[in-house]
């Protein structure tokens, strides 16, 4: 067996920023924003997805996050997610309890709910006031007959579809690929918490793709990584781009317990950007996070970790205003933090 590869902080953080499309943004089209979805798109907080699509892709616009490529659903952890339409299965049934309790409830609440809706579109509220259901009508995101649609204000609407014709573990094992190319290196651990799917179930899911896993060491212990992306970790790094401004539960700081001390080594900044709360968006100055930033309506306020030349300070301005929302002054920015 092979010893363990030896990476660095730096060579993490790289290869995330190059895999996760944040280096450089890529041509407007189905496949730059299927790309971008790899992992899926967290679109809890108003038009989140949205924000993440523009940090890797060009001339997003305000409705790009319904584009005919994409679709919406309960992924991970029962979150509102933007997905790629043909991995609708993957975000879905790939989070099938293995559990025959779990399993069953999942089953059963689907069945309610299409029996319930039948054609016809509903929000959540109403179905699941209608069924006595409440919230917990999200337990049938798991089998793949729910489509929703949330516009980032209200309760979204939902109807039923028909299941993907997938098997579970087939689609277990594929986002178990997802999550290891996106937020790799990494563990099965973290790709169950992730997922919001048992132990049992990601152990499962990582001892089926042990042929094309690499073991690497990393500054937090012994992880593992898809072989394929050997030679993109290992490759001369890219010029970071100089500024990306990304929303809250963006893909490249979902991250939760040691994980989070790769991305910022400094624990009180660490509790400025992962709240008990809702989380800030993430600021990037080539490459690394130097600070937090929230949006009300046209203004976009900056509170940064330290200091910004000018260059970095008119990069984040400019990236701000670029940003697609639908508001109809331009945006503002407002630096709670002097930048210095």
């Amino acid at each position: 067996m092979r010893s363990r590869l030896q990476l660095t902080r730096r060579q993490i953080l790289a290869f995330r920023r190059r895999v996760g499309g944040l280096d450089a943004r890529t041509p407007m089209g189905s496949e730059s924003l299927e790309r971008a979805a790899w992992a899926g798109l967290q679109d809890s907080m108003p038009r989140a997805a949205l924000l993440s699509l523009h940090a890797r892709v060009e001339d997003v616009e305000p409705s790009t996050w319904a584009h005919p490529s994409l679709a919406q659903l309960w992924g991970p952890r029962y979150s509102t997610y933007v997905v790629a339409k043909r991995d609708f299965g993957l975000f879905s049934v790939g989070r099938l309890p293995d559990d025959a309790k779990g399993r069953l409830r999942a089953e059963q609440t689907a069945e309610r709910l299409r029996c319930h809706l039948g054609e016809a579109r509903m929000t959540d509220r109403e179905a699941g006031r209608a069924l006595g259901l409440g919230n917990s009508i999200r337990y049938a995101a798991p089998t793949g007959t729910v489509a929703i649609r949330w516009e980032g204000a209200r309760a979204p609407t939902i109807w039923a579809v028909p299941a993907p014709e997938i098997d579970p573990a087939d689609a277990r094992r594929e986002l178990a690929r997802r999550h290891l190319h996106i937020f790799g290196p990494t563990t099965a651990e973290s790709f169950a918490r992730w997922a919001g799917i048992s132990r049992r179930a990601a152990a499962a899911a990582y001892a089926s793709l042990e042929g094309s896993l690499l073991p690497v060491r990393t500054p937090l212990g012994d992880e593992w990584l898809l072989a394929d992306d050997e030679p993109v970790v290992l490759a001369a790094e890219t010029a970071p781009a100089p500024a990306r401004l990304l929303p809250s539960g963006d893909a490249y700081f979902l991250l939760d317990g040691a994980e989070r001390s790769l991305l910022v080594p400094q624990a009180d900044r660490r509790q400025q950007l992962w709240t008990s709360r809702v989380w800030p968006g993430a600021l990037l100055v080539d490459g690394e996070a130097r600070g937090t930033w929230r949006r009300s309506q046209h203004t976009v306020r900056i509170d940064v970790w330290g200091r910004l030349s000018r260059t970095a300070r008119a990069a984040v301005e400019a990236e701000a205003a670029s940003l697609p929302l639908p508001v109809d002054r331009e945006i503002a920015v407002a630096w709670v933090t002097a930048p210095q």
